[in-house]
């Protein structure tokens, strides 16, 4: 069984990965992160000001993206690159991640990559205001990548809400879940659980 989060940057995705993963910590899932697909810098493409757009579906390796998930959908151990944003190219760490009957991906176009949406056994869409969604953003690439703030609402306003505008929110009403984080968001947790224990258990993962 595939689990997929879908959302924009700064909605909760890997919070909501984590979780889940401790509440079915049981199964022992295998956790699968569309950032560690990222193309290498050179063959990202920039903008009509020379910056380089990294939401945009091409700035992952596709190909290798859906052959790699669809490896470990047929129990197949596959190895990564772990992706941080700092790291020089020679300090990128390899990983293996190990088959489960339980694996969950997440990733901005967990629906737009229309052979990886074919995985998905239940898909799950992150809603939350754009305002909270910026000032994460604001706090995690100053905090951790340096960015100064100028930078960081460019590249929101010229490539992240566009290109979440036409890859991601068409696909909103396809999820089997819309998870709304916000003041909503522990009772949410506790409805969405309650469907992924109902489905793990017709399924009998």
């Amino acid at each position: 069984m595939i689990i997929g989060i879908c959302g924009g940057s700064g909605s909760g995705k890997t919070t909501l990965l984590k979780r889940i993963s401790i509440e079915l910590k049981h199964l022992n899932p295998s956790i699968f992160s569309m950032d560690n697909y990222y193309l290498p810098i050179h063959k990202q493409q920039k903008d009509e000001n020379n910056q380089y757009n990294f939401d945009l579906p091409t700035a992952l390796d596709r190909e290798r993206l859906y052959s790699d998930l669809y490896k470990l959908s047929i129990g197949q151990s596959i190895e990564v690159k772990e992706y941080h944003f700092n790291s020089p190219p020679d300090k990128i760490s390899l990983i293996t991640i190990h088959p489960s009957s339980l694996i969950i991906v997440e990733g901005l176009f967990l629906f737009y990559y229309e052979e990886v949406k074919k995985l998905i056994d239940f898909s799950i869409f992150m809603e939350v205001d754009p305002t909270t969604q910026l000032d994460r953003r604001l706090y995690r690439d100053q905090e951790t990548r340096g960015y100064s703030r100028e930078a960081i609402i460019y590249q929101w306003d010229n490539h992240v809400l566009p290109c979440y505008k036409q890859f991601l929110l068409p696909f909103e009403h396809e999820a089997n879940f819309r998870f709304h984080n916000d003041s909503r968001a522990d009772d949410e947790f506790e409805r969405l659980m309650y469907e992924l224990n109902m489905l793990i258990a017709k399924q009998k993962v």
